[in-house]
């Protein structure tokens, strides 16, 4: 018995399993916030699509209606970034939500009758949907420990995905049954799952200071410009992410369309590359929840540099099925580089300074997109698409590797 009892002691204690963070409810609740925003964010626009084809609006005021929706997105999640630093991060996202809810209904009234009052709706619309963006992610490193984000930030994207995926299905089988009009009250009712599921939170240290003055909104975005770049590997990282949209993304969302046209005669290619985008990014979002690379960074911005397999695809006059697969793996690649960028910014950036970051992520990021989709369209109209997507081709495969010559990019770590 002495001897059994002193082996049993001498055995190294195995560590204590991680709890899945499926299983904390408090992140349950932000994870169904930020499903919520994202499926409302993502409806919008295509519930507006509805509503030319029924013929309420004509094709340019659903682009005014997206230009303002657009710009009131790039103004607030700068500002939003900074109050969720200055404030409760839940409280932003309450407000924001709220705004969003309350101004939906506003832009179904004003469709087809007054375009003021649309296009003032989709400015705070596009408000709420910004505000909101760097609050969730920083109010994801708030809930979950440092062990479990990356898990945590891949079950955010795989929602996101899933949306994507499932979306355009859910929507036109509602359409059957619903007008435009009861579809955005709808995405209404999502903007308040957002606003009020994540539940209250305490306001951060300088809103319980008891009115002490504070810097201006403008200094303290600057103050968190100057927090980037304490971190070379984000500057660096977030400069190849905006290189791959602007250009590969936004090639590919234009030319994609046209050779699924042109070359093969028929649309399935172009709906079998989105699909299998999803799903490749959903496949990524799965591996990398538990994959943990000795180098990261580098493996990460090895996963976005894969986007240019999609625009080298539509280059080559290559079978449909290799187009597919080219955007499958761009798929995979895409979230190998996400979900380890997002938990290196939630674990690297000063906390009290991580929305602002996280907004400036976003502001250029997402920002960019539309300057690069306008840019495209009339570059390939005058140079031809070959050209076009040779040189985007090119620079998403160039600009991940550039970045990561930086030497803290190779864990996205300064240590």
């Amino acid at each position: 018995m002495a001897t059994t009892s002193t082996r049993a002691a001498e055995q190294p204690e195995r560590p204590p399993r991680t709890r899945s963070v499926l299983r904390d409810p408090a992140f349950l609740r932000l994870w169904s916030g930020t499903t919520a925003s994202g499926l409302a964010t993502w409806a919008l626009p295509f519930v507006l699509g509805l509503a030319v084809l029924d013929r309420t609006i004509g094709a340019g005021t659903l682009g005014l209606l997206l230009a303002a929706r657009t710009a009131g997105f790039l103004v607030a999640v700068a500002v939003g970034g900074v109050l969720a630093d200055r404030h409760s991060r839940r409280g932003v996202v309450r407000w924001s939500g709220l705004a969003a809810a309350a101004a939906t209904p506003l832009l179904a009234l004003g469709l087809g009758r007054s375009l003021a009052l649309a296009l003032a709706a989709a400015v705070v619309a596009g408000a709420g949907q910004g505000a909101c963006r760097p609050a969730f992610q920083a109010l994801t490193a708030e809930t979950v420990d440092e062990d479990r984000r990356q898990q945590a930030n891949a079950a955010m994207t795989l929602s996101v995905r899933v949306t994507t995926l499932a979306g355009p299905s859910l929507t036109a089988l509602l359409a059957v049954a619903l007008d435009t009009w009861a579809l955005l009250l709808g995405i209404g009712v999502l903007w308040l799952v957002a606003a009020l599921v994540p539940g209250p939170g305490a306001a951060r240290g300088a809103a319980a200071s008891g009115g002490t003055a504070r810097p201006s909104l403008r200094a303290e975005f600057v103050d968190g410009l100057r927090e980037a770049r304490r971190h070379p590997w984000f500057l660096a990282g977030l400069g190849a992410l905006t290189a791959v949209i602007a250009t590969g993304y936004s090639a590919t969302g234009v030319a994609l369309p046209l050779v699924s046209r042109d070359t093969y005669g028929t649309e399935v290619v172009l709906a079998a590359a989105l699909t299998a985008y999803t799903l490749g990014a959903l496949g990524g979002a799965l591996v990398v929840a538990r994959w943990r690379p000795r180098a990261q960074g580098w493996a990460a911005l090895a996963g976005l540099a894969l986007y240019g397999f999609a625009p080298l695809s539509l280059l080559l006059p290559a079978h449909g099925a290799l187009v597919v697969a080219a955007y499958a793996v761009a798929g995979i690649g895409i979230e190998l580089f996400n979900v380890p960028w997002f938990t290196a910014t939630q674990r690297e950036v000063a906390p009290d300074k991580l929305a602002r970051v996280s907004s400036l992520d976003f502001l250029l990021s997402y920002g960019l997109a539309p300057a690069g989709l306008a840019l495209i369209a009339p570059a390939i109209d005058h140079f031809g698409a070959r050209p076009v997507l040779a040189v985007c081709a090119a620079l998403c495969f160039a600009a991940p590797a550039a970045a990561a010559l930086v030497p803290s990019a190779r864990g996205f770590t300064r240590r």
